[in-house]
């Protein structure tokens, strides 16, 4: 998987509101990559996405927030709890204590899953945009 481009800006980037390039580098290198992989694979799933920092983690919003990730001593926590029922068996074995996914940083990521993840949280907010629309 080829790097991903920095994000550039002019704008003046606070203490508590980090780019998430400035996310992932302070994080050791071996997070970094866990990271970079999940940040290409939740953009190749919504590329259309607002990529932004949001409660201090990573974040992506189209028609509302698809999904926010975060690095965690021992895993990769992934936001918000899943509502697909198709997806909910997948991701059962993940399931943290407030519906949250928790991905062990010992255990392979499974990075399919999580664009599944986004793909369905972008369909979900499409619903609701078409369904306000009415």
């Amino acid at each position: 998987m080829g790097t991903l481009p920095l994000i550039e800006s002019n704008m003046t980037i606070k203490p508590e509101n980090h780019a998430v390039d400035e996310y992932i580098a302070a994080f050791p290198e071996e997070v970094q990559v866990v990271l970079r992989e999940i940040r290409a694979t939740v953009r190749k799933a919504a590329p259309e996405a607002e990529e932004r920092i949001s409660y201090r983690m990573p974040a992506l919003f189209q028609d509302g927030v698809l999904v926010y990730y975060a690095a965690y001593k021992r895993h990769i926590g992934v936001y918000p709890p899943v509502r697909d029922d198709k997806l909910a068996e997948a991701t059962a074995q993940y399931a943290g204590p407030k519906g949250n996914l928790q991905f062990p940083l010992s255990e392979t990521i499974p990075y399919p899953l999580i664009g599944r993840i986004v793909k369905a949280r972008l369909k979900e907010n499409r619903l609701r945009k078409a369904a306000k629309a009415k």
